[in-house]
């Protein structure tokens, strides 16, 4: 009896995967001729179901699949079907995450449409994936131009005024401060000021994708990638402890500018002092 229960099961499982075959290379086929009728929803349907059945055909079928998605994606662009077209994009990219060619084109639907920090985030990673890709450096580059204002690169090379931001970090680390949270970190320099001058905890958050992943690599590049805990978040959504562990004794910004009323930075500071940073006793 065991042995003919092994053999029924056997069998069960080999009509399984037959008929798991038969339906990929029927669907492969249809999605072909849907691609040779210009049917790009259709076809991207059976190759998302030739995927889901055989993963292990993602490598043969990349390109056919990449070709039919971006098709389809222009077709539902062209017909305002926006969030269809980035449904379609997710799936593609919950199938091939690591793939920059189709980072780089969701950046593009992205920017097309006003999403610049979004599609800066997506050229960045398809730039990360393949630094040689000249097509999403190029769109990384662009995107930054309109992302990253003018007075950054002033005041990063206004070597009077970092020097007063330093020499004031110092002296609130030597006098006790050893929490720091950055509002607004920007490239990253006032919290990289914070743990040179020694401060045993220093977060620094940021609101634009793009400054986010600028200050990113910055930081890395400095080698405190495991030192300054970096927070794609608005200083006004930063929680206790889910964010960071506890009240800082310091809090530094580098957003005093003209925009100093029109950005919330007012309400931001409050927050960091009421919500944030540690009270004097």
């Amino acid at each position: 009896m065991p042995n003919s229960n092994a053999k029924f099961l056997c069998n069960h499982r080999g009509g399984q995967e037959a008929g798991r075959r038969e339906l990929v290379s029927r669907s492969l086929q249809s999605a072909q001729h849907c691609l040779e009728d210009q049917d790009f929803g259709t076809a991207y349907a059976h190759y998302l179901l030739v995927l889901n059945l055989a993963p292990e055909l993602k490598t043969s079928v990349k390109e056919t699949f990449q070709f039919s998605l971006f098709k389809w994606a222009e077709e539902l662009d062209s017909l305002a079907r926006i969030q269809d077209l980035f449904n379609c994009y997710e799936q593609a990219l919950e199938l091939y995450p690591n793939d920059e060619v189709i980072c780089n084109s969701m950046g593009e639907h992205l920017f097309r449409m006003g999403f610049r920090d979004e599609a800066a985030g997506y050229f960045h990673k398809a730039v990360k994936l393949n630094p040689d890709f000249a097509d999403a450096k190029e769109n990384f580059y662009r995107v930054a131009n309109w992302l990253v204002e003018r007075w950054h690169f002033i005041m990063l090379n206004d070597t009077k005024r970092n020097l007063t931001y330093l020499k004031a970090i110092e002296n609130a680390v030597y006098s006790g401060c050893k929490s720091v949270l950055d509002i607004g970190t920007g490239t990253g320099i006032l919290s990289m000021f914070a743990k040179k001058a020694g401060a045993s905890f220093v977060y620094a958050c940021e609101l634009s994708k793009t400054m986010y992943e600028l200050a990113r690599d910055v930081v890395t590049a400095n080698n405190m990638e495991r030192e300054i805990k970096l927070l794609h978040l608005k200083s006004l959504d930063i929680e206790i402890p889910k964010h960071i562990p506890e009240r800082v004794s310091l809090v530094v910004t580098e957003t005093v500018d003209a925009g100093l009323f029109g950005e919330g930075i007012v309400e931001s500071l409050i927050h960091a002092w009421e919500h944030l940073l540690l009270q004097p006793k």
